[in-house]
């Protein structure tokens, strides 16, 4: 049996054992055995803690071919391509055949035989994926922690197949001129002799170096090549999944833990310079159907872009690193001792939350239901359990900093987050709705396309006179849509296309909000610290680094509870409801009672409790009548806020 060091730093050789081994039998479901025997050794324990992160570890640090793991977010689908799944090479001196297996590699052996009866051509699907967007730097750091340890093992090593003729930068510096310095020299100079595995309709772009270095006398260089991230300034590596089965599963915007063999080989970089012969040997130009910008975005240099030849993944609920996203499935054996917790760390965190809103306690219970909202289910077009929070009345005024500051407060605590200036050049400049490229056939992101749950920031005190141009119109109609409907229409330039969202938004203005919200409360200070900054930074610094966590563990584990209604109280609630009803008609309607169910359930949810009681209700409609007592503009915005 395969030791640790053989199917993490050798995977291909567990791949291609078990090939071989079905090659002498009738059981040709070799395949299924690999995709099994890598998910058993992960399920041992900590052993995806083994595993090296492309997410942490720079990739000249990473072993080519070597099993990795990465946490990303689906931004697009490409075409599916073809690639040789079996393919005999023929030795040059003997001419010996041996049989081959392609599956998991971009690039074969040399001495391929084209003519061979056992060519076998098989499909897979490819997704490009970055990560998770607005990770917080928390989750960053924890996860950091862990591959420092790894270091320390000597389980992650500096890359030996290359000896760099100078230190390699990670991805966020790396600069254009690098990459073929640091290729191996016989890749340079012979990397024609290797056939691509990948015998795909598109070919591959250009190197790096031929990116960003035009020869004289030839045209002007194309532009450096966009990593497409949906929120600017976001940094790290991006990648191209390589998925070989139930591909139809993924869905786009799906975030993932992926584990997957490695690909940096130069030769993809090397043979996609369509000015070399030699890549005609392999790939005739006249069969491509891809215009070259395609070419150039759906086959980036490796270096830049590496390749990850899936074998395992596991779908995210959650990017909480100190909470294992498989806890959340075995609920009774892993929530039992947090569940006890609950109420005291909410006493807590309600403490903290009160100091930051500057003593408004009604308002920190509100942004403590908002943070722990979730879209459960839909209901036609529905989404249930959404819960927009406008947090209004923000003295901007004496501290115009303080939204930021609260938004990094917030930061703090949450595994996802983005704060979106609301200024009018944000407003008319930003791309947050994505939009079809159909020249480069690619989908350009926009900075609503954010992993479930991520938490959105609108920060509406910064609005200020001026016009909105016809891109800043579409910006806001596209707020209303993901706070009213938790969706996202994708533009496709004929058509526009429907994603669901699960994105907690929270709205901080001076005045009421010019967008819809489901709840509104208006902040009452109940101290007025001379110096806002300094009051701040000190509730933060007073949390320690345990007590951030207990408050992010809490966040999470409060948001993935089951929750029920018993039939005894829900014919309670309807009672209650008609009777509020007799006494004033025009004082609650129906719209009412789905706000006060929601507050309810996040009330018990916030306690740890996964059924509502008449306690539960009564303290809702306590607290939904202290919010509606406190003075507000009269009016309405819209119809969605109660």
């Amino acid at each position: 049996m395969p030791s640790t060091n053989d199917w993490i730093n050798n995977p291909l050789g567990v791949v291609e054992e078990m090939f071989g081994a079905s090659q002498n039998s009738s059981d040709s479901g070799w395949e299924a055995k690999v995709t099994e025997f890598f998910r058993q050794r992960l399920m041992e324990k900590d052993a995806h803690t083994w595993v090296p992160s492309l997410n942490d570890v720079p990739l000249h640090y990473l072993k080519p071919n070597s099993l990795v793991k990465f946490r990303c977010l689906i931004q697009d689908m490409f075409d599916p391509e073809f690639y040789m799944g079996a393919y005999d090479t023929v030795d040059p001196s003997t001419k010996a055949k041996v049989l081959r297996c392609g599956k998991y590699k971009d690039v074969t052996e040399c001495g391929v035989d084209l003519d061979s009866a056992n060519m076998v051509t098989s499909e897979r699907q490819t997704f490009y994926c970055v990560p998770i967007p607005g990770e917080s730097p928390w989750v960053k750091e924890i996860s950091s922690c862990v591959v420092d340890c790894l270091r320390v093992c000597a389980r992650v090593v500096p890359s030996t197949s290359y000896v760099p003729s100078r230190q390699k930068r990670s991805y966020d510096e790396d600069d254009d001129e690098d990459d073929m310095d640091t290729q191996p020299q016989a890749q340079q100079g012979h990397a024609h002799n290797g056939t691509p595995a990948a015998a795909e309709s598109r070919g591959n772009a250009d190197s790096k170096r031929q990116e960003t270095e035009a020869p004289s006398g030839q045209k002007a260089p194309s532009p450096p090549l966009d990593l497409n991230f949906p929120l600017p300034g976001e940094q790290g590596p991006a990648c191209l999944v390589k998925v070989y089965a139930d591909w139809d599963s993924f869905k786009l915007n799906d975030t993932l833990e992926v584990y997957g063999i490695l690909s940096v080989s130069p030769a993809l970089s090397a043979l996609s310079d369509q000015n070399d012969t030699s890549s005609s040997l392999i790939l005739d130009p006249a069969e491509c159907m891809e215009t070259a910008e395609e070419l150039r975005v759906h086959s980036p240099p490796a270096s830049l872009v590496p390749r990850l030849h899936l074998i395992h993944t596991q779908r995210l609920t959650h990017n909480n690193p100190l909470l294992p996203p498989a806890a959340l499935e075995d609920s009774a054996a892993s929530l039992a001792s947090t569940l006890g917790e609950m109420a005291s760390v909410r006493a807590e965190l309600l403490a903290y939350f009160t100091q930051l809103l500057l003593g408004d306690v009604l308002a920190a219970e509100y942004l403590l239901l908002h943070l722990i909202s979730n879209v459960y289910a839909r209901r036609d077009v529905i989404p249930l359990g959404k819960f927009t929070l406008n947090l209004s009345g923000c003295p901007t005024a004496a501290a115009p900093a303080y939204t930021e500051q609260l938004y990094r407060a917030l930061q703090q605590l949450v595994p996802s987050a983005y704060r979106l200036s609301m200024t009018l050049q944000n407003m008319n400049r930003l791309r947050l709705v994505p939009r079809k490229d159909y020249v480069a056939n690619r989908l350009l992101s926009g900075a609503l396309q954010l992993a479930a749950n991520t938490s959105l920031y609108l920060d509406e005190t910064q609005l200020e006179q001026g016009q909105l141009d016809p891109a800043g119109v579409r910006n806001i109609t596209a707020l209303g849509n993901v706070i009213s409907w938790q969706k996202v229409d994708y533009d496709f330039n004929y058509h526009h296309m429907e994603f669901p969202s699960n994105i907690n938004v929270l709205i901080a203005s001076e005045g009421r909000s010019l967008l819809p919200s489901d709840c509104h409360v208006h902040l009452q200070p109940q101290v007025t610290p001379p110096n806002m900054e300094a009051y701040l930074g000190s509730a933060l610094a007073a949390q320690s680094s345990s007590q951030l966590n207990k408050f992010r563990l809490y966040l999470t584990m409060a948001r993935s509870l089951d929750y029920s209604i018993s039939e005894e109280v829900t014919k309670a609630v309807e009672d209650d409801f008609v009777d509020m009803r007799k006494d004033d008609p025009q004082s609650i309607s129906a719209d009412d009672l789905h706000s006060l169910l929601d507050v309810a359930r996040l009330s018990c949810l916030s306690l740890g409790q996964s059924a509502l009681s008449t306690d539960a209700w009564s303290r809702a409609k306590h607290v939904e009548t202290l919010r509606r007592s406190r003075s507000e503009p009269p009016g309405r915005l819209n119809g969605n806020e109660p």
